[in-house]
């Protein structure tokens, strides 16, 4: 037993919740990753420098497939559980797993979240960003910016030696005293090795809760931030697109992070 495992051990047994020893990435293995999240954020650039009103979330869709592939990449999304696509275009009201359309069409004033996951060479990386088209109302405006803050505050809460809780208390913090509510069934996940790894990464736990955040763990900080209530349903015709209960809009930005002895270094954003 190495000290590593010593630590675990005595954390686990005054009750913390600890990763498998399987969830602690190798030096090899984060090398491979880091290469990965790398073409997952040019991916996210290209359409970044693309994406505009009048243009279907189809052809956002095509942009992301036609890059990771040339790039050497798959996306990680195509034929996953079903999913027909390569890429989650989230618009307006659509919480998560938004399904591109050539009939989909973005509009000035539109909010949407464009979530890219990519696997090179065995190895996943995933992040997502929110666009703004055009000039948007100031609700959408202040809901994507308290986002982006929830999520740079969730970043500043990981420390190591830490817990998810830590994250999840900071980020559900700020979104209700902005009047925004977290949503609570969905959220982050472990990532690296494959696309959904241990651990769930909720954002309505309290502080001090959950799994310890140990060097070597790989997850994503991804809230959805509802303008109004947190309930959701799904899509029956699809199976997949998450919309708000109450049809406010929703925001969710996704940063895929890596937990070393100094802090915690952000991926692929």
């Amino acid at each position: 037993m190495d000290k590593l495992d010593i630590k675990l051990w005595s954390l686990a047994a005054r009750g913390h919740i600890v990763p498998d020893r399987s969830l602690l990435k190798t030096p090899k293995q984060i090398a491979a990753i880091k290469k990965s999240a790398a073409l997952n954020t040019a991916v996210l650039d290209h359409v970044e420098a693309h994406i505009r009103a009048g243009m279907s979330t189809e052809e956002i869709d095509r942009l992301v497939y036609d890059f990771t592939t040339e790039h050497g990449g798959i996306p990680a999304p195509l034929n996953y559980q079903g999913f027909p696509k390569s890429v989650c275009t989230s618009l307006n009201n659509v919480v998560c797993h938004g399904i591109p359309d050539e009939n989909e069409i973005l509009e000035e004033g539109d909010i949407l979240n464009v979530d890219v996951s990519t696997i090179l060479n065995g190895y996943y990386s995933d992040a997502s960003r929110m666009f703004t088209i055009g000039k948007v109302s100031p609700r959408a405006a202040k809901l994507v910016r308290v986002t982006r803050e929830c999520v740079e505050r969730g970043l500043r809460a990981a420390k190591p030696w830490g817990h998810l809780g830590d994250i999840a208390y900071a980020i559900n913090s700020h979104a209700r005293r902005n009047g925004y509510s977290v949503v609570e069934d969905i959220g982050g996940h472990g990532i690296g090795l494959e696309f959904h790894e241990t651990p769930f990464v909720s954002y309505v736990t309290p502080k001090g809760s959950e799994m310890v955040l140990v060097p070597g763990m790989m997850f994503t900080i991804e809230p959805m931030i509802n303008e109004e209530g947190p309930d959701f349903f799904i899509d029956e015709d699809n199976g997949w697109t998450v919309y708000t209960e109450d049809n406010g809009l929703s925001a969710q930005i996704e940063y895929m992070v890596l937990v070393t002895e100094q802090g915690v270094e952000v991926l692929t954003k």
